[in-house]
This record gives structure tokens, C-alpha cells and sequence, in this order.
């Protein structure tokens, strides 16, 4: 078969490799019908992530169509359209009875570690992929979802909505600011809604992505390059300050930012992944009552927000803003590595 395979910082290729085989019982083989690129790619490609090693197949996120099973596979059999969840869970252990998915124990890439694929194990960037415990890990795609929509459910969607919006606790009338409208901080606009987010702002040095903000939840939109910008929010929420900041950026002058504009007895929701140390300012947030979470996305909520999409009530598909073929795979990283240029927010890749 072939597939994206890294080989090393800033190398990769669109590769012949060996067919993927059935391991254990309760694997799977999904052939890729439809997959897509994440910013957690990139930072791969730069070396950023040392537990991927060369020769690896990257990749977390797909849809696709089972081919084979394993003898103990009880919920799928083969020609089911299937989500392959970016987490793994082996559904026994401690971790996974709490719904952790993220902290599954199970030895398959490393214990602690629910996200494997295109990490410890070889990912959906492929014609085929090895689905370990698939019981806990996919989802079947109902009728009327079409891959655009619901390969969004494999990554983005759970994770703006479980790590930005149930961990910032929204509530209904809150006001929200998301900083950063990529697509993880576009998918916690979209579904800050459906706990009743009274106003959602969208931060971002990008014009043309507080643009596309307004049509994914946001109902302001603030230059976060403006000199003023904190006094624009302010003076949305009459000085008073946000109920909830959502970082989804993943540097420093982004989580100070959400410090910055968050209100006494507000949340701070950590969604973006940082690479470096970040400096808190206990000094002045210990009086304020603030509380501040972060996490790693268990995609527990994927089941409720596939209902959604399936009724037409989250327009996932609204991400895919380009696509390619499979045999593009190079050209694709290219647009999506150039977004800013491209106006790309989630490529899509069809077999």
C-alpha cells in the first residue's frame, strides 16, 4: 500500500509500505476512504514530537471502511463506514471506566498514552490502517454524514468542545472569547452554543480567520494584533471580563492573554499544546478566583456530537475548505502548511 511516512525532521514521502496485518483479536483494518492533516503533524515534521520515530506513518484522524476484523471485534464487521476515533481505548481499564480514554493503560504503543496512531503506532495517512481495540475506538458512520463532516469527529470537534467548552464550563448566558481561529478554536465557537454561550468572541492576528469565525459561532471578532485589543473585550462585557477564555493557540502571549481578559470567578480553558514554559501570574490571578484547566481530549463526547452532525445541527463539514487526492498527499501538506496564504482550514485527502 502506500502512505505518508516520516523520515525525520522536515522529511517525508508518500511511500510504498507493507499492508498492515491483524495483531491482536480485538484489531480491525480499515481501508481509508478519507483523512485529513493536523497541526499536531506539523509540529511532528519539525521534530517537536521525539517519541515518533523514522519510518513511522503519521496521522490520527480518518474515515473509512472495515476489511477485516479480528476474532473478537464484537460491535463491527467488515464493510461497516467507520470514524477512527484519534484516541485508542481499551474500555477495561482504570482510566477508561472514568471515560480518561486520553490515560488509556493498555500496553499498545505506551501505557498512559490513548493517542497512538501517528504517534507510537502507524496512522491513518495511509490506503490502510491497523485499528487496535476497536471496539473502543470507532464510531459508525450513520447514513446522510458524509466524510467531510464526520472526519471532523475524529480529532477537532470532541476536542474543542470536551478541552474549551465543558473543561471552561460554560454555561448558559456566559460570554466566551476563544483565542485563536484555527480550526480546534473554531470548533469551540461552533459548539460553545450548545451550552448556551450568550456571546462568543473571536481573537486572532488573522483577518481572514476572524472572517471565517463569524461563520462558525463567533458573534464579535477582535484583532488580537490591535493595541487595544483587551479594551475591545472589556468593553464587550461592560469591564467586567469574560466568564470563559479558550486558549487555542499553544504559546505563551496567548494564555497570558486569557488571563488578562478572564473575569473574577472565570475560567481559564487551556486547549492549545505549548512547547514551551509559560509564566503564571499567581501574584494577581490567586485573588480573583479564577480556575484554569488543560487536557488532552478522551473524545468521550463523539457519540452526542455525531447525533448532532447526523441532525444537521453542527455543520462539521465546514472545515474541509480544500481537498486532494491521495496520490496529492505532498501538495496537501503544502496548502495547509501555507494557511495563512491559502486560507486553508482542514484539508481533506480522498482515496
Amino acid at each position: 500500500m502506500k502512505a505518508l511516512v516520516y523520515h525525520g525532521p522536515g522529511r517525508k514521502s508518500w511511500d510504498d509500505v507493507p499492508d498492515p496485518s491483524i495483531q491482536q483479536p480485538t484489531d480491525v483494518i480499515v481501508r481509508i476512504d478519507t483523512t485529513t492533516i493536523c497541526g499536531t503533524d506539523l509540529h511532528i515534521l519539525k521534530g517537536d514530537v521525539p517519541a515518533v520515530t523514522e519510518g513511522r506513518i503519521l496521522g490520527h484522524e480518518g474515515v473509512g471502511t472495515i476489511v477485516e476484523t479480528g476474532s473478537a471485534v464484537s460491535s463491527f464487521e467488515v464493510g461497516d463506514r467507520v470514524i477512527i476515533s484519534c484516541i485508542s481505548a481499551c474500555g477495561s481499564c482504570s482510566y477508561c471506566h472514568q471515560g480518561l480514554y486520553a490515560h488509556c493503560l493498555a500496553e499498545e504503543g505506551a501505557s498512559g498514552i490513548g493517542w497512538i496512531f501517528g504517534h507510537l503506532i502507524d496512522g491513518t495517512q495511509a490506503e490502510l490502517v491497523r485499528v487496535p481495540f476497536a471496539d473502543g475506538t470507532l464510531h459508525k458512520v450513520p447514513e446522510g454524514v458524509s466524510d467531510d463532516a464526520a472526519v471532523m469527529l475524529s480529532d477537532i470537534l470532541p476536542t474543542g468542545f470536551e478541552i474549551g467548552v465543558r473543561y471552561g464550563q460554560v454555561k448558559p448566558g456566559d460570554v466566551v472569547a476563544v483565542v485563536g481561529a484555527g480550526p480546534v478554536g473554531l470548533a469551540s465557537m461552533m459548539t460553545a452554543g450548545l451550552y448556551g454561550a450568550s456571546r462568543v468572541i473571536a481573537l486572532d492576528l488573522d483577518p481572514n480567520r476572524l472572517d471565517q469565525a463569524l461563520g462558525f459561532g463567533a458573534t464579535d471578532a477582535v484583532n488580537s494584533g490591535d493595541a487595544d485589543w483587551l479594551e475591545q473585550v472589556m468593553a464587550m462585557t461592560d469591564g467586567y471580563g469574560v466568564d470563559v477564555a479558550i486558549e487555542a493557540v499553544g504559546i505563551p502571549d496567548t494564555f497570558t492573554a486569557c488571563t488578562k481578559m478572564v473575569r473574577p470567578g472565570g475560567h481559564v480553558a487551556n486547549v492549545g499544546v505549548h512547547g514551551a514554559p509559560v509564566e503564571l501570574a499567581l501574584q494577581d490571578l490567586w485573588i480573583s478566583d479564577v480556575a484554569i484547566s488543560m487536557g488532552l481530549v478522551s473524545t468521550s463526547t463523539t457519540p452526542m456530537l455525531l447525533k448532532l452532525v447526523a441532525q444537521h445541527k453542527l455543520e462539521a463539514e465546514k472545515f474541509a475548505t480544500h481537498h486532494f487526492s491521495m496520490d496529492q498527499f505532498l501538495e496537501a501538506y503544502e496548502t495547509f502548511a501555507a494557511a495563512a496564504d491559502t486560507k486553508a482550514l482542514k484539508v481533506v485527502i480522498r482515496r
